[in-house]
Order: C-alpha cells, then structure tokens, then sequence
C-alpha cells in the first residue's frame, strides 16, 4: 500500500491543478487573442489527458487494495467514513467525461463555448479531492458515530463524518500544494527550455504564468502548513510529538532540525534550538507540548517511526522554505523590471522546484501516515486489527504484480510525453511530421497561425 501511494500520488498535483492551469493559459489566449497561449493550452491537454488515462489504471490498484488488504477497518467503518470515497468515484466519473468533451472541443466549437464548457473540469478535480481528503481526515479525527456494546459504530452522522475537525486544514493546504506543485513542475519545463537557450516568447510564456501561479501561492502555502501543525498539535498530540521528537510532556520545549530519536529519548545529530517548538506551538515559551511517553509504548509511534516523521517534516518545511525565498526573488525582479530574473541561477533553482515539490508531496502523505501509528482509525483502530490475514507469500506475489502494472504504467506515460514533446518540436521547426500523418501542429487551435509566430519560435516543449 505505501508503495502503490507513493507512486499514484505523483500523479495527484496533476489530476487535479493541471485543468485550472490549462484553463488559465486558454483564457489569456483567448482574452488577448494570443495565439502562442492557445497552443500552449492545447498542448497541456494533451498531457492532462495522458495523465488522467494512467491515473486510471494506478487509481483503480488504490481501490482494490483498500478491500484486499484492510478488510477489517473498511468492514467495520465503511459505512462511516465510505462517503468520502463515493464523493471521488463520481468525480472521478465526471472528471472523464469534461476531459473528453474539453479535447473534442478544439477547432470543433466557438473559442469561448469551448472555454466555458471546460470550466467544469477544475470543479471536477477538486470534488475528488474533497472525497479522498475527507476520509483521511476521518481517520485522523474520527467523528459521526457512535459505538454498541460490540464496539461497531452505529448512529451514524454523515455530515459529521465528513466535516471532521482537520478536514479544513487538510483540505486547503492539500488544494493549494497540489496547485503549486503542478505550476512549479510546468514551469520548470520550460526552465530547462531557457537555459539551453530557447529565449521565445513560447517558453517564457510556458514558465511565466504556470510559475507565477506557484510564486503566489507559496507564501499562502508556508502559513496553512503552520496552521494545519497547530491543529495536529490540538487534535493529535501524540503525532505531534513523534514529528517534533517530543519525549516527555514539558514546558520551553526545543525544536530540533532533523536528528534522530533514541529510545531513552535522546536525540542524536541534528541542530537543537532552544524553547523553539514551545513558541511555535502556542505562540510562547511556557506553552506545554505532550510528550510521546504521555502514552503507553503501544499506543505511540516507535522511536523509528517517529523519526522517520519527523524528517519528512522537516524536509517539506526546508523545502517550503526554500521556494519562498525564489517566489521572493521572482517577486522582486518582475515588480521593478516586469521581467524574469536574468540570473541563469534562477533558471536552474526554477527546473529544480518542481522535483522539490513532488518530494514534499511524498513527504507530506509519509508525516501523516507514519505519524499516527499504531492507528490506522485514530484511537479506534490499530493498524493490526485492520489489515487482512493473508499468507506473506500471497502478499510478496500481490506486490511483485502491482510494481510491474506501476512501472509498465509509468514507462508508457515517460514515453508517450517524449513522443509528444518530439512531435511539437518538430511542428515548431516546420519539419515535416511521420509520412502520411496529418499536421494538427500547423495552426493554432482556432484558425491560422501567423507567419510571425512561427517565425519566432526556434524550439518546442522540452
């Protein structure tokens, strides 16, 4: 399972920030008559629909390893917080269909009948976050039941099931990641594009908007990450205290950047600040931060565990950090020249920040996660009462099946990117394409492509 997430979610900023980008770049193309944006946003369908056929195939894995693997917890509560999924799988319906009738639409309806009718898309994609968030959330703070004598849940409140208390902060900071992530990934495209000296107006206009969008939201991002660690420190103390490394309940609480827990509850390596994590929980120095031993051995996450939280933490805050300071550069450079930074730095920071940003999505889903163990329903249900009971060989061929579905999975969508980006090129260049094939490159998606245009262009999508 932690293989099959890892890799599906890679997928996720895609699925679900690429539309909105996409959209954007077709509303300033057809808002400025801007031929370049409206081949820009033809070209990005393209890939949102590749993406969205390969999250198909690594989506449906997901479902059925929730009922092959944790039988226990989705039969006893399913029905609680089973909603959330039923949310995603009519979203991931609807998601379908808007992509297709948004590709038909090219050259085939009026421009701003096109852009209307594909304004659903992004809703779409954020209706199935808003499933799948819900019940992560739900098993963070699970609410909307009550329990028998047998310890079933029963009297069960949908609305609270859904709207549990770190449903908003999960919510927000995943939409707004999500949405960064994929503008930083496009953008750094095309950042590679500039440094190796393709200086059109395609590629700055590639990285321009898809990177502006991430410079906003960055800022936004680093305050709802520190909001939703306050409301771990409320809800969920105990994870709290592993992605901190917190031993014993105490006032004036250091913070420690990295490092390493040991069972007498030293911390080795690292860099220790003193009182740090007391004032950044509640504002002050004398605010008291529940330790790990608060709690029985069994009922927290071991020493590893809690190590291996707290340094994703850490690395999704330095990395957090880190794309603030380049939004601020960008931020500087284009109010006083309304350029970009002509420093080849950061071009290279740039193509580097998209890579930064799906590693702190991994990190992001490996803090959750890790952090709640032994729970798999917080205080409800251990990990160990949920998963099934199959024999381990059973499970070693389970998994051999899933790596190669992954890995054919991913190879297929690498290559077919690198058919595509090929293919634009070429149009770009005014090479002629396969023999016989014809030239859906030659124009732009709502009539002729000026001569200037394609005059300018020395290069294509990378």
């Amino acid at each position: 399972m932690a293989f099959t997430l890892a890799s599906h979610i890679l997928l996720v900023p895609f699925g679900v920030a690429l539309p909105a980008i996409t959209l954007l770049m077709h509303y300033r193309g057809l808002r400025k008559g801007d031929a370049i944006a409206l081949l820009l946003a033809r070209r990005w369908s393209a890939v949102m629909a590749v993406q969205f056929a390969i999250g198909i195939v690594t989506g449906t894995v997901l479902s059925f390893e929730f009922g092959l693997l944790w039988p226990g917890m989705m039969g006893r509560w399913g029905d609680v917080f089973g909603f959330g999924f039923g949310i995603e799988a009519w979203a991931f319906f609807l998601e379908a269909i808007f992509i297709a009738i948004y590709l038909y639409g090219w050259r085939r309806l009026k421009p701003w009948t096109h852009f209307w009718l594909g304004l659903p898309l992004p809703l779409a994609a954020l209706m199935g976050a808003f499933g799948v968030v819900a019940a992560n959330a739900w098993m963070n703070t699970p609410r909307g039941f009550t329990l028998d004598a047998s310890g079933r849940p029963v009297n069960v409140n949908v609305r609270q099931a859904v709207f549990t208390p770190m449903f908003g902060p999960e919510y927000w900071h995943f939409v707004v990641g999500v949405v960064l992530t994929a503008g930083y990934v496009v953008a750094g495209v095309y950042a590679v594009g500039l440094l190796r000296g393709r200086r059109d107006r395609y590629h700055r206009l590639g990285f321009t908007l898809p990177f502006a969008v991430a410079a906003i939201l960055t800022p936004v991002q680093f305050v709802l990450g520190d909001s939703i660690a306050r409301s771990v420190f409320q809800k969920q103390p105990v994870k709290f205290a592993a992605t901190e490394l917190v031993w014993k309940t105490d006032t004036r609480v250091p913070e420690y950047l990295f490092g390493r827990l040991h069972a007498d509850g030293s911390v080795s390596g690292g860099i220790k600040i003193p009182q740090l994590d007391s004032v950044l929980a509640g504002f002050r120095p004398t605010t008291e931060v529940t330790g790990l031993t608060s709690v029985a051995a069994s009922d927290r996450p071991t020493v590893i565990q809690a190590t291996i939280a707290h340094w994703a933490f850490d690395i999704m805050v330095t990395v957090g950090s880190l794309l603030v300071l380049l939004a601020l550069w960008y931020g500087w450079c284009w109010l006083r020249r309304r350029e970009l930074p002509r420093s080849r730095w950061f071009l290279r920071c740039a193509a580097l920040a998209g890579a930064a940003c799906l590693l702190t999505v991994e990190c992001g889903w490996i803090t959750t996660e890790v952090g709640r163990q032994p729970w798999i329903v917080y205080q409800n249900m251990r990990v160990s009462e949920a998963v099934t009971g199959t024999r381990a060989a059973s499970l070693w061929t389970m998994f051999g099946i899933v790596v190669v579905v992954y890995v054919l999975a991913f190879g297929s969508f690498l290559t077919v990117l690198a058919k595509m980006s090929h293919r634009w090129r070429l149009a770009d260049e005014g090479a002629p394409t396969a023999a016989g094939a014809e030239d859906l490159e030659g124009g732009t998606p709502y009539g002729p492509r000026p001569l200037s245009t394609t005059a300018s262009g020395d290069g294509g999508d990378e």
